[in-house]
């Protein structure tokens, strides 16, 4: 496993690669430092998401879940809904307004969770903040 380090708004998060995924982790990595924006989303729940529209990373699905965890990280390569990455903070159930979908969980944030539904509750009532992924 190798660790990206995530800046979100005012937060710092480390996250470990999961071996399960390691299209969406190499693909992924060949990005770093990857910036963009997060936004809250509309119809998971209690987690962040950044849209990417018609983006391919060329993985495909794998390790996908619609359950994800606190500090669980996941790429959805596109299909039903467009491209994007979801960060859950809280309880999520991963869907869009075409129903329930699963993306590939590739990242698990280990280090600054206490900080997540902090971030969480900022972007929700705050608007889009800067996110910053890169190798750790």
């Amino acid at each position: 496993m190798s660790s990206i380090r995530i800046t979100a708004g005012q937060y710092q998060f480390l996250a470990e690669t999961n071996p399960d995924a390691p299209r969406t982790v190499a693909a992924f990595s060949q990005l770093l430092p990857y910036r963009q924006k997060i936004i809250h989303v509309r119809w998971s729940g209690e987690a962040c998401w950044i849209p990417l529209g018609d983006f391919d990373l060329e993985t495909g699905f794998e390790n996908h879940t619609s359950h994800p965890s606190v500090g669980d990280i996941l790429f959805y390569p596109g299909g039903y809904s467009e491209t994007e990455i979801l960060l859950a903070y809280g309880s999520c159930c991963f869907a869009s307004k075409m129903g329930q979908l699963a993306g590939n969980h590739f990242l698990t944030i280990v280090e600054g969770r206490e900080n997540l539904r902090k971030l969480g509750v900022e972007v929700l009532w705050g608007g889009a903040q800067d996110i910053l992924f890169e190798a750790a």
